[in-house]
């Protein structure tokens, strides 16, 4: 909450999936003993999926993102409490929210097939950038781990200041989740995107993410592929339907690889502008991105976190006294 009010380039999807599985682990942990039980992997599992669908009103984004990233087991020990955990999430969301799509309804009519080329080249970029951003969050994440508290301090707001100066003396599309900066692309004349407003969208999550602070990489990462989108869009030429294609096409090229995950990344893109006629174009650039990002690491930012938690969970048991 501080963060988003503070302007912090980070999402609330991420908490809000932490938040739905740790709610889940506690609803498991007093379920009574006579009926029937899931283990404790496949509750946090479905309140993660369900924790997505609210986010961003996407229920078969939440199911497919729950196999396809998460799921570690087969999805038969816990499909039933999945989808109707999804279904309930979604019917929730909707009652506060009303029905809503998180981004609209793009124009994309007329799309030539000769796009094909472009949206191959904007998912590569996309790909490599989102992969990239990854990397350099998880090398200062390894780089503060040996700084003290006063050192940590130090760097948080030396963060902080950066991202004020940056806005300040640069621009200002550091700040924030990027959804006005994609809606501005998506549904305005206005799709011309600098070079520097590409920079600050992938600068922001890199800053904001190493401050420590709850926040979530899935908005910022569709609003840096928007701008990579658009600013290709403009640097080919493109305009119109065209480049609102390029655009959702940064999108899941960046959100896959941050994540590894191609078909959530194109789904939930799908299902938050409805624009059913180009999901070939998104899948396509969902595999293309997801090759491309194995360029710069072999495995997703959050299985690189993953490991990350479980050695330092694991080093801090070692330094336990033993009885």
């Amino acid at each position: 909450l501080v963060m988003v009010l503070g302007g912090g380039a980070i999402g609330r999807e991420g908490p809000t999936i932490q938040i739905a599985g740790s709610l889940f682990y506690v609803i498991h942990r007093h379920i009574p003993k006579t009926w029937p039980r899931l283990s404790n992997q496949g509750f946090i599992l479905t309140g993660a999926a369900a924790g997505l669908a609210a986010a961003f009103n996407t229920p078969l984004g939440g199911v497919v993102f729950a196999m396809e990233e998460l799921a570690k087991i087969h999805v038969r020990h816990f499909r039933t409490a999945l989808f109707s955990a999804v279904i309930i999430a979604g019917l929730t969301a909707q009652a506060f929210l009303g029905p809503y799509l998180y981004l609209g309804y793009p124009d994309i009519k007329g799309i030539q097939f000769s796009l094909f080329f472009f949206v191959i080249i904007t998912a590569i970029v996309a790909g490599i950038a989102g992969a990239f951003m990854c990397k350099l969050i998880l090398m200062i994440m390894h780089w503060r781990r040996s700084f003290g508290t006063v050192k940590s301090l130090l760097f948080l707001l030396f963060c902080g200041f950066a991202v004020a100066s940056l806005a300040f003396f640069l621009n200002t599309e550091i700040l924030g989740s990027g959804k006005g900066l994609m809606n501005q692309i998506l549904f305005t004349g206005d799709k011309a995107v600098s070079w520097d407003t590409v920079l600050m969208r992938i600068a922001g999550p890199i800053i904001c993410f190493n401050t420590g602070a709850a926040g979530g990489v899935f908005a910022p990462s569709l609003a840096a592929g928007a701008s990579i989108g658009a600013f290709l869009s403009n640097l080919f030429e493109i305009a119109g339907a065209n480049a609102n294609l390029l655009t959702l096409c940064g999108m899941v090229g960046f959100l896959t690889g941050v994540t590894r995950t191609p078909f959530t990344s194109a789904i939930l893109v799908l299902e938050m502008t409805d624009r059913h006629s180009v999901i070939f174009q998104l899948l396509v650039a969902a595999l293309v991105s997801n090759i491309a990002a194995l360029l710069i690491a072999k495995h997703s930012f959050y299985e690189t976190l993953k490991k990350d938690y479980i050695k330092d969970v694991l080093s801090e048991k070692e330094k336990l006294p033993t009885s």
